[in-house]
């Protein structure tokens, strides 16, 4: 892996760790905003605090690079929370599916460049 790929990889983990970071945070300390959204977006209250925890693990999983495997599973599991993100707020039409597909977006960067080093 040449330095350009690897700066690449590095600002794309870089960003999509602070994005997943401020979300767990959010579900964490500003629980009563998040359970009103899930509400709107049709998404039990119930999986708030769980999927912080989730987002947390996906991190550690990509960032300490301990088991391929589970690294595999951490970007998977990003994938489909981003995709359904999306997809729930086109669903009731809020106009806030930009955060999901910014997200997504560098997860993939994060992967394709991750798989070279």
């Amino acid at each position: 892996m040449n330095k350009r790929d690897k700066i690449i990889y590095w600002i794309a983990t870089g960003l999509l760790t602070v994005m997943m970071l401020m979300s767990a945070g959010m579900y964490i300390f500003n629980h009563e905003v998040i359970t009103e959204a899930f509400i709107t977006l049709g998404y039990p209250t119930y999986i708030i605090y769980p999927l912080a925890i989730a987002k947390i693990l996906g991190l550690v999983a990509i960032l300490t690079n301990a088991s391929r495997l589970l690294k595999e599973w951490a970007y998977a599991g990003f994938f489909f929370d981003f995709v359904l993100a999306a997809a729930a707020h086109i669903s009731v039409n809020d106009g806030e599916e930009m955060g999901a597909f910014i997200a997504l977006a560098l997860l993939l960067v994060s992967y394709i460049f991750g798989r070279k080093r």
